[in-house]
This record gives structure tokens, C-alpha cells and sequence, in this order.
């Protein structure tokens, strides 16, 4: 069973309530049907049908007038009038959050036609942060190809000969979100991607702080940060299985890493890779994806208090599936 078969089975015993917020879209409307016939959520879909999923019109839901007070309940200490929040409230986006926040949904999905920038702050606004989080952040699941397919595994869906990667999948964060982040903010990026890892691929998390250093071999000021982090990572988590500054290689392959650092806590190949910032955490992930043949899904978020999940506006009807089943699984059972 592949690391995405297990999610989707995840999300088919979790069978959770998520809401695709961009019927409109052909794309969203195709999934919506593949997901339901496949069992892995119940749908609802915003402004649009699908054989199996209900539907709600989100400029005349029946229910608008209650969401559109929450959400002035919300904000009126921003200043939003009554009627900009009932014609706020008519947006898809932010309507579909509303419903997750207000328990009538479990979690949301969008990004199809929405900028990452609308989405995100609808998540942000509407349902918020989970307690006691201070950074919400994002990461991109890193799977193997499907066999047969450019740089894909084995016909057992391993990981290409030559990989020191296994077959279970891994998390790369923050590749999507968080720009510049400071030492406090790359230790909650560290634990929550741990947590995304414990969760949606079912593996005991062992996260590496990446460099262009490892265990000290390079001395620039840039490095404090990492090494910061890392001890407050230490502090806050002394279970958790982390090394860092770290390259790449390092972290992934253990015969190098005997080397270069023969003193790392890491008992086999990481599997959460966090970025020291959000440029070479998108550009790392790209280069995985375009020239290793990994399959990603993501960005998906972290840290709010129910989830919310972007598509890239290229996406297709497969990541919408994949993106679904992961907010199912996020979502609290």
C-alpha cells in the first residue's frame, strides 16, 4: 500500500464533512464526484453539483444571515458593518470557512480559482489559529511516483534505485507560507510538520533543519537562527527525534550522515525536511518534484484550529482528490 493509499484509506474510515468552495470550476465538480463515489468524505460543494454531494448556493443560502452575523461578530471590533459582513459572507471562500469554524463542516478546500493569498486569509480570519499555536505554516507531502510514471518507483511503489528515501513518503516545510522565518518561528515549523507527519503518513518523525552546513562545517551568522531553533525545538519537544544544521544529503542518507555528523540523534533517513525560509523550500521542493519524480500535494496548512486546506490554480482533478484526503484526515475525529 502506497503512502496516498493510506491516507485515502485513512479518510475513509475518518469520513469526514468537507466543503470544495469553487464548484464553478469543472475541475472541482469532477472531484467532488470522484471523491464521494470512492467514499473518501461526504461533500458539499459551493455553487455547483455533483452526482453524491450536496449543494449550497453561497450568495442565497438559506443560512446566510446567521453566518453573515458570526462573522460581524467577528470583526466588528475592525470596524465591518453588518451589511459588509452579510455581503463579505456571500464570498465561497470565506463562507466555507465560516461553516468549518462553526462546526457545520469539518474542514475546506480551495484554491482552484481563489488566489493562495484570498484563501489563506480566509482561513486565518474565519477559523484562526489552533490553541496555543503562534506560526500557522504549510508543507508539501512528498510521495513516490506511481510506478511507470517520469522518475517513478518500482512496480512495489518504492523510491527509484539510488534513493536513500524509503517508501512511506516526507514532509518538506515551510515551502509555501511563511517568508523569512525567525528562530521561534522555525522551531514551531519543525514541531508542527513532525505533527503533520505523525498524522497523515502514520511515521515516527525524525526532522532535519536544513543548511548548507552540516553539524558545523560552515560558520555565517545565518546559521544562529537554525541553531537557535534547535534548541528550542529540544526544549519544547525532548521526544522528538531532530538534527540540524544539516544538508540535504545528510539527512537523507545515513551513510553520509556517519560521516559528516557521526554524533546526530537521527536513527535512519529524515523524513521531515524543514527549510530555513520559504525560498528554498519552494524551490527544493520543485526540483524534488520536476527532476526526482516525486509526487506533491500541498501546500496544506498547519496550525489553524480546524483545517483549511489551497490548490494551486493549475491543478488538477488528482490533487483535488489527494488535497481532500488530507483535510479529511486532519480533521479531528
Amino acid at each position: 500500500m502506497t503512502p496516498l493509499d493510506r491516507i485515502h484509506q485513512a479518510a475513509r474510515d475518518r469520513q469526514a464533512h468537507i466543503i470544495l468552495s469553487e464548484g464553478r470550476d469543472p475541475r472541482v465538480r469532477e472531484a467532488a464526484a470522484r471523491i464521494v463515489a470512492a467514499g473518501l468524505a461526504r461533500i458539499t460543494l459551493m455553487d455547483g453539483e455533483a452526482p453524491g454531494a450536496a449543494s449550497i448556493d453561497s450568495a442565497a443560502a438559506p443560512d446566510l444571515r446567521p453566518l453573515a452575523e458570526a462573522w460581524h461578530d467577528l470583526r466588528k471590533g475592525r470596524g465591518l458593518t453588518p451589511e459588509a459582513a452579510l455581503e463579505e459572507m456571500r464570498d465561497p471562500i470565506r463562507q466555507a470557512a465560516m461553516r468549518v469554524r462553526l462546526g457545520l463542516a469539518d474542514g475546506t478546500v480551495g484554491g482552484a480559482v481563489a488566489t493562495t493569498a484570498d484563501t489563506v486569509r480566509a482561513a486565518l480570519q474565519v477559523i484562526g489559529r489552533a490553541p496555543g499555536v503562534r506560526t500557522v505554516s504549510s508543507f508539501f507531502l512528498m510521495l513516490p511516483a506511481p510506478a511507470g510514471s517520469p522518475g517513478g518507483g518500482s512496480p512495489d511503489g518504492r523510491a527509484p534505485d539510488g534513493d536513500a528515501s524509503d517508501d512511506g513518503g516526507m514532509i518538506f516545510s515551510d515551502c509555501g507560507l511563511v517568508i523569512a522565518p525567525d528562530a521561534a518561528e522555525l522551531a514551531d515549523i519543525a514541531i508542527a510538520a513532525a505533527g503533520s507527519c505523525q498524522r497523515l503518513l502514520g511515521r515516527t518523525p525524525r526532522v532535519a533543519l536544513l543548511s548548507f552546513s552540516t553539524a558545523g562545517s560552515a560558520e555565517h551568522s545565518s546559521l544562529a537562527r537554525i541553531r537557535e531553533a534547535l534548541s528550542i525545538v529540544r526544549d519544547r519537544a525532548p521526544g522528538l527525534e531532530i538534527d540540524g544544521e544539516m544538508q540535504f544529503d545528510a539527512a537523507l542518507d545515513p551513510a553520509i550522515r556517519a560521516r559528516k555528523a557521526p554524533q546526530s540523534p537521527l536513527t535512519g533517513p529524515a523524513n521531515v525536511f524543514v527549510f530555513p525560509d520559504l525560498a528554498s523550500g519552494n524551490i527544493g521542493y520543485k526540483i524534488a518534484q520536476r527532476l526526482g519524480g516525486l509526487t506533491a500535494i500541498g501546500p496544506i496548512l498547519q496550525g489553524l484550529a480546524k483545517p483549511a486546506n489551497d490548490l494551486s490554480r493549475g491543478c488538477s482533478v488528482d490533487d483535488i482528490i489527494a488535497a481532500t484526503a488530507v483535510t479529511a484526515v486532519q480533521a479531528k475525529g
